[in-house]
């Protein structure tokens, strides 16, 4: 099988069980991201913590560039330029987790209450990974294929500037 990217959806009948899931399936393999969703028996969705492989290299790495392209101007340019990389570093990834958190906004109605949705974006060589961290935490899988879920990010934020 080759990889597949897929928004994966393990629902767990209690929220503790999913938040202490978190923390092992971040070692799953190709896992990219993944969020808790969890809604109160009296009906209220929060999220809960997030991952994200990777998180803070854009704001890093800008900044790096951004002070050695500043060196041309001397100790200023350093600092200038190290600030504007970071800026614009930043920006990259609020734009990157505006765009996680609509995703997830869109999950919500899937999250009955008293419950929890773990979420993980995840490029699968195989199922058996994701099966067997389902099996051994008590939780149901269901699989989108992540283009499918995009366009329905999509679809929800067009609906909702209309």
């Amino acid at each position: 099988m080759t990889d597949q990217h897929n928004v994966v959806l393990l629902a767990f009948a209690d929220p503790d069980t999913c938040r202490a899931a978190l923390e092992p399936a971040k070692h799953l393999p190709g896992l990219r991201q993944a969020a808790v969703l969890e809604r109160s028996t009296d009906g209220l969705l929060e999220m809960g913590d997030s991952f994200a492989r990777g998180a803070g290299v854009p704001t890093v790495g800008s900044s790096v560039v951004g002070g050695l392209i500043g060196m041309l101007g001397g100790p200023v340019g350093v600092f200038l330029g190290f600030a504007a990389g970071a800026a614009l570093g930043n920006a990259a990834e609020q734009e990157r987790g505006a765009t996680g958190g609509a995703g997830l906004i869109v999950l919500g109605p899937r999250v009955a209450d008293g419950t929890g949705l773990l979420v993980l974006d995840i490029k699968e060589e195989s199922p058996s990974p994701v099966a067997e961290f389902a099996t051994e935490h008590g939780a149901t899988v269901e699989r989108l294929p992540a283009e499918d879920f995009a366009e329905q990010v999509r679809a929800a934020e067009e609906a909702a500037e209309s």
